[in-house]
C-alpha cells in the first residue's frame, strides 16, 4: 500500500526503494532477477513502475534508468494533467450554469417577506456569508474592526480574489491595530494588488459586511454567535451611508511601503498612545477590539520600556513626564 501512494505520479520512490536503487547502482547498475530477496520485491515493483528500473528481457535481470530521463517524462505528464485541470476549471461555472440558476430562482421567502433573518452558530455564518459573496456581481463593503486572524484571513482570500476577478469593487475598512499584524498587512497587500481598498479609520466601529448594497451583515451577538441578514432597503441604505461617512474619514494606506519596525510595533505604540489619554486597561481593550488579556501584554512590554512601576506612572511618562528609556 505504501508503494502505491508514493507512486500516484510524483516519480519519487520511497526509502526502501530509493536504498535498493542505490544498491542497483553500486552493483554497476544491473542487478540478476535471484538476486532480489523476497523483501526487496515490493521495492522493485516500484522501482520499475516509476521506471527507476526496467526488466532485461534477454538475461532477466533489472537495470538501473537515468532519474533524469524519469524526471523529464514525469515531469512533462504533470505538466500536461496541470493544464488539463486548469482548463477544466475554466469550464466549471459554465457546466455549473443550469443548477446556478436554479439556485439563484429559489424563492427565499423568510427575507423577502420580513426583511430579517438571524442565523446562529459561527459556522454557519461563515457559510451563509460565503454564499453571499460568491454571488456578489457588483460590490462589496466590509468593516473589519479588531485583530485579524491569520487562519480567518486564508480561508476568505480566494473567495475575494475570486470577486475581484469578476470587476466587483471592494472596499473595507480595519482599525490602525492591523497595521501591527503582518498576516493582514500582507492580506491587504494582496487585495489592493488586485483592485480592493482598504483604509483604516482610527475611530470605533461594529463589524459589518454589505452586498451590492441589497443585504447587509451585522453581528446579533457580543461573541459573533449570531448574526443578522437585512434586506429592507431603507435600512440597507441606511448601513450604506454609515459606511460611506466612515469610509470618507478614513486612512489611506499605502500598504507597499509599510516597513518591518512599523508593522512590529503599531499596535503597542497604540495601546501606549490611549493609555496616554487617559483611559483604562478595560477601555483600551473595548477601543481596539483586542482581549484584556493582549492589552495587559502591551502594557507589561511599555512599562519595562518607560521604567513604570503603575498604569498611573505609565500614562504620565507616556503624556510627557518621562522619556523613552529605551
Amino acid at each position: 500500500m505504501a508503494a502505491e501512494t508514493s507512486t500516484g505520479g510524483s516519480g519519487v520512490p520511497d526509502e526502501p526503494a530509493r536504498q535498493l536503487y542505490l544498491a542497483i547502482l553500486a552493483e554497476g547498475g544491473r542487478i540478476p532477477s535471484q538476486g532480489v530477496t523476497a523483501a526487496d520485491r515490493a521495492s522493485l515493483d516500484q522501482l520499475v513502475r516509476i521506471g527507476l528500473v526496467m526488466p532485461h528481457p534477454m538475461d532477466r535481470s533489472y537495470v538501473a534508468v537515468s532519474p533524469r530521463l524519469v524526471g523529464d517524462r514525469v515531469g512533462a505528464d504533470l505538466r500536461s494533467q496541470a493544464t488539463g485541470l486548469l482548463l477544466e476549471a475554466e469550464r466549471l461555472p459554465e457546466r455549473l450554469a443550469s443548477l446556478t440558476r436554479a439556485y439563484d430562482a429559489l424563492p427565499r421567502e423568510p427575507e423577502a417577506r420580513d426583511h430579517v433573518s438571524y442565523v446562529d452558530g459561527r459556522e454557519r455564518i461563515r457559510h451563509r456569508i460565503a454564499e453571499l459573496v460568491s454571488e456578489c456581481q457588483r460590490e462589496l463593503l466590509t468593516v473589519q474592526p479588531g485583530s485579524r486572524q491569520p487562519e480567518s484571513m486564508e480561508l476568505t482570500r480566494r473567495q475575494d480574489l475570486a470577486l475581484l476577478r469578476r470587476d466587483a469593487r471592494m472596499r473595507t475598512l480595519y482599525q490602525p491595530l492591523v497595521l501591527g499584524e503582518p498576516a493582514a498587512v500582507a492580506y491587504a497587500l494582496d487585495l489592493t494588488a488586485h483592485g480592493a481598498e482598504v483604509r483604516v479609520l482610527d475611530e470605533p466601529f461594529q463589524r459589518m459586511i454589505i452586498v451590492d448594497r441589497a443585504v447587509a451583515v451585522i453581528p446579533a451577538a457580543e461573541d459573533h454567535s449570531r448574526a443578522v441578514l437585512l434586506s429592507d432597503p431603507a435600512t440597507v441604505h441606511f448601513l450604506v451611508r454609515l459606511f460611506e461617512r466612515d469610509w470618507e474619514r478614513a486612512d489611506i494606506v499605502q500598504w507597499r511601503e509599510l516597513g518591518p519596525q512599523r508593522v512590529t510595533r503599531t499596535a503597542g505604540d497604540r495601546v501606549g498612545r490611549l493609555l496616554a489619554k487617559g483611559l483604562t486597561q478595560r477601555a483600551v481593550a473595548t477601543r481596539l477590539g483586542l482581549s484584556e488579556r493582549t492589552v495587559a501584554g502591551h502594557i507589561s512590554r511599555l512599562r519595562e520600556r518607560y521604567g513604570a512601576q503603575t498604569l498611573f506612572q505609565l500614562g504620565w511618562q507616556m503624556r510627557g513626564g518621562g522619556g523613552d528609556r529605551t
